[in-house]
């Protein structure tokens, strides 16, 4: 399996470090507000790379945090807490906040079909752990106590941007954000592992610590978390692309410092969702919630379906044209699968060849637009329809687009549906001997093309036509209508 690794800039072959065994680590929502769909096309494609590691037969061990303390609004380490600041707004503590908002975010995630992971851990959980790792990088020197706080010394590594190659002037944290500097950092990258001291004095969690009264910054959470679960190696971590600077930066610079050792060979970055007026935020435009999506009738599969069509790498134009060329897509796709019946034994030759071509999609840096025009070659393969429902629920342990279910659901509702169709018919025949005439001969009619008497067939039509009834064959069956 080939992987885009961050770190190296290529594609890398993935191999975790105990064979069949996987270690992952996806950064989690700051619990403050709904996430936004641009939000959650990183989850869903996080959720893709899981199920098909596991798919291919890994034991994977994903780990997730939730950040309910220590997110500022500036990246910078500078501004308010991103978690006081959903408090105010809402006029809940802080705790109701969180407790919320993460209910939110795993309630959109199981409409979109993102598996849970098998550890969460909220920030809050792990507040002695952040305490012993902030004391340790002091105790190696690569951290300073100045003003009240405590800072991780940037000076003392030989390479810290590590993602790109960029002027370290172009990606100096207080320049990017346009923030005053913090007079407190010996230099311009340093960054806060651990506040006693903000110009925020209603900083609404604090902790007793070594240093005083404080709370962690954003940064250490993920490191501490992903050490305390998965170990000192880590064979995968996940985010957004803007996780990559400065967050997975600082998190490799501290974490690599602590241990003393490489932490994680793999970075997986998803690229942003974009509108037409450029990157997606809570803060702009339209606030475009999967809820929202939803209130204007669009199944949230829609849009699950909607990222699978695009490369992870690429960034993706989110409109409400592109939604509904989605829409149909989807919906033509479920009814073409409701469409097959179970007709014998599954045809192992053609399940494994078809298999293959969708492991080699995936197998090629997770290409889901590939694996879905493999999944429409299902259908159109020459064999059973019980071999291509056997490839469609394979598949789908991957895509996880609840194709048989919606395609189920598909059939008992054309099934209600042609039922009242057939009961008002035949309540209409009761009452008019002229209906009950025209109907029996619809069927001796289809009867007889179903045989191939097509002579039959149209001396029917003619007899009816001759009486005032013209037949109206549609795709669905034939109807009438008297003149």
């Amino acid at each position: 399996m080939l992987l885009y690794n961050s770190l190296t800039r290529k594609r890398d072959e993935f191999i975790p470090r105990t064979p069949g065994k996987v270690s992952m680590y996806t950064c989690g929502p700051t619990v403050y507000h709904f996430a936004h769909i641009g939000n959650l096309r990183t989850y869903i494609m996080e959720d893709v790379l899981d199920r098909y590691l596991r798919y291919s037969g890994n034991e994977v061990k994903r780990v997730m945090n939730i950040t309910d303390v220590g997110h500022l609004t500036s990246d910078a380490d500078e501004g308010e807490d991103k978690m006081v600041k959903g408090a105010k707004r809402e006029h809940k503590t802080v705790l109701e906040i969180a407790q919320f908002y993460t209910d939110a975010f795993f309630a959109d995630c199981e409409k979109l079909n993102i598996r849970r992971p098998d550890v969460i851990e909220p920030a809050t959980q792990c507040i002695p752990e952040f305490i012993e790792m902030v004391q340790g990088l002091l105790d190696k020197g690569y951290a300073y106590l100045a003003g009240g706080n405590v800072y991780f010394d940037t000076s003392k590594l030989s390479q810290y941007y590590v993602f790109n190659d960029f002027k370290q002037e172009d990606l100096a944290v207080g320049v990017r954000e346009g923030v005053s500097a913090d007079d407190n950092k010996r230099n311009k990258n340093d960054f806060v592992l651990w506040f006693t001291k903000s110009k925020f004095e209603d900083q609404a969690l604090k902790w007793d610590s070594p240093w005083g009264v404080g709370y962690p910054g954003w940064h250490i959470e993920c490191s501490a978390i992903s050490l305390k679960h998965c170990g000192e190696y880590l064979d995968i971590h996940c985010g957004g692309i803007d996780n990559a600077f400065p967050h997975h930066t600082n998190e490799i610079a501290q974490s690599e410092a602590y241990i003393g050792h490489e932490w994680c060979k793999n970075w997986f970055h998803v690229l942003h969702l974009n509108t037409n007026s450029g990157k997606m935020s809570k803060s702009k435009g339209e606030f475009l919630t999967l809820s929202l999506l939803e209130s204007k009738g669009y199944d949230p599969m829609v849009y699950r379906f909607f990222c699978m069509q695009s490369h992870y790498r690429k960034s993706l134009v989110f409109s409400y044209e592109n939604l509904d060329n989605a829409a149909v897509s989807y919906h033509t796709l479920i009814a073409r699968i409701a469409a097959l019946k179970p007709d014998g034994a599954v045809d192992e030759a053609v399940f494994n060849a078809c298999r293959a071509k969708f492991t080699e999609a995936m197998d090629n840096d997770l290409n889901t637009s590939m694996a879905v025009t493999a999944l429409y070659d299902v259908l159109k393969a020459k064999t059973n329809d019980s071999t291509k429902l056997a490839l469609i629920e394979d598949y789908d342990r991957v895509l996880c687009l609840s194709l048989l279910d919606r395609a189920e659901k598909l059939r008992l509702k054309e099934e209600e549906q042609k039922a009242a169709e057939a009961k008002a018919l035949a309540d209409a025949a009761a009452a008019d001997p002229f209906v009950a005439e025209i109907l029996q001969l619809i069927e001796e009619r289809k009867t007889a093309k179903k045989a191939k008497n097509f002579a039959e067939a149209d001396r029917i039509r003619d007899y009816l036509a001759a009486k005032g009834v013209t037949l109206i064959d549609t795709a669905q069956g034939t109807t009438y209508q008297i003149n």
